[in-house]
C-alpha cells in the first residue's frame, strides 16, 4: 500500500510541474505582448506631415494637420494644408527632436511578440511586436482589436523598412484608435497606391505614399524626405467616451464602447440608468447628439 500511495504522489507531483510549466510559458506569451504606454509624441503630435530634407507632393495631396522640414525648407507641388506649415523654423526644429525622443522610445521598448514578415490576413491584438528585419501588408489586411479598450496600444518594432502593396488595409475594430498605433521604421516606409493606412509612422529615414494612399495618423519622417502623391493624411487624436452618474462626476471610460472615426460616432452599451458623458480627447470635441438604439448609447461628436 505504501508503495502504491508513493507512486500515486510521484504522478500527482508530475502533472503538478507539468501544469505549472505550462503556466509559465502561457505568461511568457502574455508578457511578449503587455500592455504598452502611448509613445510621446511632443510638439511633434501637430504634424500629419514632417521632413528633415523635403516634402515632395503631386497636387491634391491634402494633410490635415501641420506640415513641417527641419532642418532644410524644401516643399514642392503645393500640398494643401488645413494647418500650418513650418518650414525650417524653430517649430519644426523642435518638433524634429520630439520626433527622435519618440523613435527612440518606440525603438526602446523591451520584449514583444515576433512579427517579421508579412502582416496581411492576421488580426493583432494590442501590444509590442517586434521584427529585426522587415514588415510588410501584402497579402491580406491587418486587423487590430482592441478588444473594447479604447486604451489600447500597439508598437511595432522593425529594423529596416515597412511596405503595403496596393490597396491594403489596416482595419480598426473593438474600439481601436490610429492615435494609439505607432510604425517604428529603421529606414523607410512606402504606403502602396490606393492603400488605407492607421496610426503613426516613425521612419528612421524617409516614408514614400504612393497615389491615392490615405493614412489616418502621421507621417513622421528623421532623417529624409516625404514624398506624397495624391494623398490624404488627417491628424488623429484619441477620442474616448467618459460617463458618471452625476454630472459633477467622478467620470470614468464607459465600458464597451466602440469608435467610429468615419461617421463621428462612439456606441456603448445602455446601463438603463441615467448617465452623463463627456468626451475625453487631445483637441476640443463636441457632443452634438445622444441616442438610444439596440440597447446601446449612440453619441455622436464634432
Amino acid at each position: 500500500m505504501t508503495n502504491t500511495s508513493v507512486s500515486k504522489n510521484k504522478a500527482f507531483n508530475a502533472w503538478g510541474l507539468i501544469i505549472a510549466l505550462a503556466v509559465a510559458v502561457m505568461f511568457v506569451g502574455q508578457d511578449a505582448t503587455a500592455a504598452q504606454a502611448p509613445v510621446a509624441l511632443g510638439s511633434a503630435a501637430t504634424f500629419g506631415v514632417l521632413a528633415a530634407t523635403a516634402v515632395t507632393t503631386i497636387p491634391t495631396t491634402t494633410v490635415n494637420g501641420d506640415l513641417g522640414v527641419s532642418p532644410d525648407n524644401a516643399v514642392t507641388g503645393s500640398p494643401i494644408v488645413n494647418g500650418t506649415m513650418h518650414l525650417g523654423d524653430p517649430i519644426a526644429a523642435q518638433a524634429q527632436l520630439d520626433l527622435t525622443t519618440a523613435y527612440n522610445d518606440a525603438a526602446g521598448r523591451p520584449g514583444g511578440a515576433a512579427a517579421s514578415g508579412n502582416l496581411g490576413g492576421l488580426t493583432l491584438f494590442p501590444g509590442l511586436y517586434t521584427s529585426a528585419t522587415s514588415m510588410e501588408i501584402s497579402s491580406g489586411d491587418l486587423t487590430l482589436d482592441a478588444q473594447g479598450d479604447p486604451n489600447a496600444v500597439w508598437i511595432f518594432q522593425m529594423g529596416t523598412t515597412f511596405i503595403t502593396t496596393v490597396g491594403r488595409q489596416v482595419i480598426l475594430i473593438g474600439g481601436a484608435q490610429a492615435a494609439n498605433i505607432f510604425w517604428q521604421v529603421g529606414s523607410s516606409a512606402t504606403l502602396g497606391g490606393n492603400s488605407i493606412m492607421q496610426g503613426n509612422i516613425l521612419a528612421y529615414t524617409s516614408i514614400t505614399m504612393q497615389t491615392g494612399a490615405t493614412l489616418e495618423g502621421r507621417a513622421l519622417a528623421e532623417n529624409g524626405l516625404v514624398a506624397l502623391d495624391a494623398n490624404t493624411i488627417t491628424v488623429t487624436a484619441s477620442v474616448i467616451l467618459v460617463s458618471a452618474a452625476v454630472v459633477r462626476g467622478p467620470y470614468v471610460d464607459a465600458i464597451g464602447q466602440s469608435l467610429n472615426p468615419a461617421t463621428k460616432t462612439i456606441t456603448a452599451p445602455w446601463s438603463g440608468s441615467t448617465q452623463f458623458y463627456r468626451i475625453r480627447s487631445g483637441t476640443a470635441l463636441t457632443i452634438t447628439s445622444i441616442a438610444i438604439s439596440g440597447g446601446n448609447v449612440v453619441i455622436t461628436y464634432n
